[in-house]
C-alpha cells in the first residue's frame, strides 16, 4: 500500500476488502480459490493488490463471497472492517 496521505489504488481497494470479507467468513485462500473457479496463487496475488483482475473475476469472487461487487471496491469498507481484523 502507498504512504498514508494517499489512497490505495482501485486495485489495493479491491484486494483488501476481498481478504476482509474472506477472514470474515473463516474461509482459507484455497477454499474461496476454488468456488471462485481461480488459483490460490491468482488469489493471494489480488489480495495483495499486486495483480491486476478482469472484471469476470471480481463478480466471481464477489458471488464466492455472497457480497455485493460494489462493495468490494468500497473504500469504506476496509476501513470499517480493519478495526475488527488483523492482517
Amino acid at each position: 500500500m502507498k504512504n498514508m496521505e494517499t489512497l490505495p489504488s482501485a486495485r489495493e481497494i479491491f484486494g483488501l476488502n476481498v481478504r476482509k470479507a474472506r477472514r470474515l467468513k473463516e474461509i482459507s485462500q484455497e477454499e474461496l480459490a476454488f468456488q471462485a473457479g481461480i488459483s490460490r496463487t491468482y488469489l493471494s496475488q489480488v489480495e495483495g493488490g499486486t495483480r491486476n483482475i478482469s472484471v469476470d473475476h471480481m463478480e466471481a469472487l464477489a458471488n464466492a463471497l455472497e457480497i455485493a461487487l460494489q462493495k468490494l471496491l468500497d473504500p469504506a469498507l476496509f476501513v470499517m472492517t480493519s478495526v475488527h481484523l488483523e492482517d
